[in-house]
């Protein structure tokens, strides 16, 4: 069945690579039968962080944070596309991760690393596993990792090996069977807790 998914980008660099990768993702989606919306922080610039969506009166957000939020709060799972900073996440992610929480409960989410070297990212994908688990949108086993983004992908998201291909099925299998086990569960019972829903201070 088809699903709603979101797919959650983070780099605003002028010459950033891994908007190839997140094309190539959103492609993924629309050819497995699905509705997908790129979230790109150059197409959405949300403020950096001041108050969470949740605390603003209803109509009162930011235009770009409302439009977001449209497509968080209706998505039955989340892709998220990171690139390694530091060996950490782009600051651009954080910064849109940070602004929603309970909008993520009890949907997954799947982490794409990647980064110009031969690790593809996942000292990244490790800080942003336990992230993604305290928002309340924990991430799939399975890790999609992208070393040498720059040379994987043509600029409309078409991968130069088909390898990719195999990867994505096997990838985005894992992630349809939790967000259709997990949208099935939330219609009977979703747990909330009081740690979990207070505000970042």
């Amino acid at each position: 069945m088809p699903l709603n998914l979101a797919i959650m980008y983070g780099s605003v660099r002028a010459e950033r690579q891994g908007i190839k990768a997140a094309r190539f993702m959103l492609k993924t989606c629309q050819t497995r039968g699905h509705t997908a919306t790129l979230i790109d922080p150059l197409l959405y610039p949300i403020p950096f962080l001041d108050k969470m969506f949740k605390e603003y009166a209803r109509g009162e957000a930011p235009q770009y944070l409302q439009r977001v939020a449209d497509l968080i709060i209706p998505a039955d799972g989340y892709i998220i596309v990171s690139g390694e900073y530091n060996h950490t996440i782009p600051p651009a992610l954080s910064n849109v991760l940070d602004h929603f929480l309970e909008e993520y409960f009890q949907k997954p989410s799947a982490i794409v690393c990647y980064s110009a070297g031969a690790f593809g990212g996942v000292r990244a994908a490790m800080t942003l596993r336990a992230m993604l688990a305290e928002l309340g949108m924990s991430s799939i086993p399975s890790l999609f990792p992208i070393p040498h983004v720059q040379d994987a992908f043509q600029e409309d998201g078409t991968p130069t090996d088909q390898k990719f291909h195999q990867k994505a099925r096997e990838f985005f299998e894992e992630l349809e069977w939790y967000a259709h086990a997990l949208k099935q569960a939330r219609a009977h019972h979703c747990p909330r807790s009081e740690s979990s829903t207070q505000s970042l201070t």
